[in-house]
């Protein structure tokens, strides 16, 4: 089909968010079909005392093209692989040098394209300034690496829609295609709490950018969604919400998952033993309490956007939960729910740490959280947690431990990664108001956790037009609208009631059955649609 694919996105070898699992767990399909002519291209931040852990500098075809090519305008870059399944090709590209160039940049993306960037603020022109580093990396390269090539450019989110403009301006015949994982307006009119779906043919993207300071990023979104030979976005929730903000239909390309990642077997089942000792150890320490082996443990994670992600939500049911259990208390058995969400964290909390090695228990000042953080007094998780008064008094049956650091597996508290804590779960939940796709379900199920998840993020649309019920599938898949926020606090506060009721044959059960849910969303299923974005972008490339 293509004789090489250049993919271009600020979090190739870069873990900060959601699409670097995307990208990271789609490497290793595409590298088995297609070995070695896919390139991920992604910012050098780095120096030699911070090296990344995800990027291996080797010798190859494209480090020998590299070096035979001369970067404009003292751009440089660094070629290896990056190191997840599949160990695929990889540049990463420094674009400080570009700075001085913006303003005339602007003005010839402004001249041709449209793009507003007078506008600008805050990660603007860093991300611009990468994207067009990026574009000249591959103009100088695809002669060096491919002689008469078929070549795809693809380009993931606003942040690196200037890069994709410059190739179409620069090399028509290179074949374009634009990601947007999420609307920069759509985000942004859900961050300001504002109702999006109820409203969704009322409003008109480029009126809501001037209200909400948004010009220039969903400016250039525009821009690179109408220029790129093929528009795809991550679910039809997304694509509904791009045709009425962005002013064209995409094709959608849902988000699979690497089964790789998942361990197997008896290695699944010391991985959970190993999860359930370091959460109970830690929440033993923080609390001061002894917990049991049958203790119920439950989580959210991702992002902090504690709206659109149903932060808000979660803890709301959890309130509810530990009032529905008042009459059960004597029943014994403990929850202890995380909220695995990263913040502004300044250190691991040191009392903590030394009470972690120590084996007398005793309750811990302010038993909530891990970490410390900058801005205690501002941070919504924290600051909703001491509104509803969860203080995990001794002898509450459900406690509530939050743990706002990056899990890399060196957070100086647990010390082990997420995915190697996410098998120690008994369920989690991700009621989400604004979610594209919904990556962080599909890893639970990935792992054998049940998960809660409602129909506005794309990957519960996927799992209802599966047409299977939350027993068969290991997904509870809540509605969701502008309106009925009560009501999903109500239904996430029963499920996990539920739960707490299973026997351990149903609990087992459901866990068979949210793994079974998780391998007909592999990438090997979802590739398909790639392709087809692929052989259409090449189709209007030639053209």
């Amino acid at each position: 089909m293509f004789d090489l694919l250049f993919e271009t996105s600020w979090e190739v070898c870069n873990k900060v968010g959601g699409i670097y699992a995307v990208l990271s767990t789609k490497a290793k399909t595409l590298q088995k079909q297609y070995k070695d002519k896919v390139v991920f291209i992604g910012p050098d931040l780095w120096s030699a005392g911070n090296e990344s852990p995800y990027f291996v500098e080797t010798r190859s075809r494209l480090s020998d093209a590299l070096k035979s090519v001369n970067l404009p305008l003292g751009v440089t870059a660094r070629a290896g692989r990056w190191n997840v399944p599949g160990k695929p090709l990889a540049l990463l590209v420094k674009y400080d040098s570009l700075y001085p160039y913006k303003n005339e940049l602007y003005a010839e993306m402004w001249t041709r394209f449209g793009v507003d960037s007078l506008h600008a603020y805050g990660d603007y022109d860093e991300s611009c300034m990468f994207a067009y580093a990026a574009a000249l990396t591959i103009e100088a390269l695809r002669p060096a690496f491919v002689e008469n090539p078929k070549v795809i450019a693809h380009f993931d989110e606003w942040i690196t829609g200037m890069g994709l403009l410059y190739v179409k301006w620069k090399m028509p015949e290179v074949a374009t295609v634009f990601t947007t994982h999420a609307t920069s307006i759509g985000r942004s009119i859900c961050g300001n709490g504002k109702p999006l779906y109820d409203y969704l043919p009322g409003y008109f993207g480029d009126q809501m950018a001037g209200e909400l300071n948004m010009q220039s990023k969903h400016s250039l979104e525009k821009a690179a969604a109408h220029a790129a030979d093929v528009f795809t976005t991550v679910s039809e929730v997304t694509a509904r919400e791009c045709e009425q903000l962005l002013e064209r239909r995409p094709m959608v390309t849902p988000n699979g998952f690497e089964q790789g990642f998942v361990p197997r077997g008896t290695r699944m089942l010391k991985a959970r033993e190993a999860a359930r000792k370091r959460m109970l150890t830690v929440a033993s320490a923080l609390t001061g309490e002894k917990y049991d082996d049958n203790t119920m443990l439950i989580a959210t994670s991702g992002r902090c956007e504690f709206r659109n992600k149903g932060i808000d939500a979660y803890l709301d049911a959890l309130n509810q939960l530990r009032n529905n259990l008042y009459p059960l208390n004597d029943l014994r058995r403990k929850i202890i729910a995380f909220v695995m969400v990263p913040a502004w964290v300044k250190e691991p909390r040191a009392d903590l740490a030394q009470a972690l090695g120590q084996k007398k228990r005793t309750r811990l000042f302010n038993p909530v959280i891990t970490h410390v953080l900058h801005n205690p007094e501002s941070d919504a998780v924290y600051g909703k947690i001491n509104a509803l008064g969860m203080h995990n008094e001794l002898g509450d049956t459900l406690k509530v431990i939050d743990v706002p650091s990056y899990l890399t597996g060196s957070d100086g508290i647990f010390n082990m990664s997420y995915y190697d804590l996410l098998p120690g779960l008994d369920a989690t939940v991700f009621p989400s108001y604004y979610e594209p796709w919904g990556y962080t379900p599909l890893e639970s199920i990935a792992f054998g956790v049940p998960t809660i998840t409602t129909d506005l993020s794309g990957f519960g649309q996927w799992v209802k037009e599966r047409g299977m019920d939350k027993t068969a599938s290991g997904v509870n898949v809540l509605h969701r609208s502008d309106g009925n926020y009560d009501e999903v606090v109500a239904g996430i506060a029963g499920s996990f009631l539920n739960l707490y009721m299973m026997d351990e044959d149903a609990v087992k059960k459901l866990r068979r059955a949210a793994a079974a849910t998780s391998k007909d969303a592999s990438w090997d299923a979802f590739m398909p649609a790639y392709y087809r974005a692929y052989e259409v972008a090449l189709a209007h490339a030639d053209q």
